[in-house]
């Protein structure tokens, strides 16, 4: 998916599958390194998260790819994952994928999220973060 124009939308935003065990992880595994504390994330299950995921194309009930705000775009699939750990300290070798044409990147990418819950499992409910990580979740 190409990135997607989204004036107005808060920069920074991590839109994510609540559910998916292997999201979940993902989210866990960026606060860890965003000690900037540039990231928030939203669960797509969420009121808030089903509006602006359907704003943006993405299915609310069998969301396909996480999504990510920044400066001004909204980006899908293998352009999220590298514009977000790239960001990260230590991480900006992984922009070095971006060389990869979207096509073959998202095939990668669209091949694991729709193995996602038998290969890593899901959950009933929303992930429920640590108490120092709460003020970085959305609802």
């Amino acid at each position: 998916m190409k990135p997607v124009p989204a004036e107005g939308a808060l920069e920074g935003i991590i839109f994510f599958d609540g559910v998916c065990v292997f999201c979940s992880r993902w989210v866990r595994w960026i606060m860890r390194r965003d000690k900037a504390g540039i990231y928030r994330f939203l669960p797509i299950q969420t009121p808030q998260g089903q509006v602006l995921a359907a704003l943006f194309g993405l299915d609310p009930t069998d969301p396909q790819s996480n999504a990510v705000i920044r400066r001004g775009f909204a980006l899908f699939k293998s352009d999220a994952a590298i514009a977000v750990v790239s960001s990260l300290q230590g991480w900006r070798w992984v922009k070095v994928f971006a060389i990869v044409p979207r096509v073959g990147r998202d095939w990668v990418y669209d091949l694991i999220a729709r193995r996602r819950y038998r290969l890593f499992g899901k959950t009933d409910y929303c992930w429920i973060p640590e108490p120092g990580e709460c003020d970085r979740l959305m609802e």
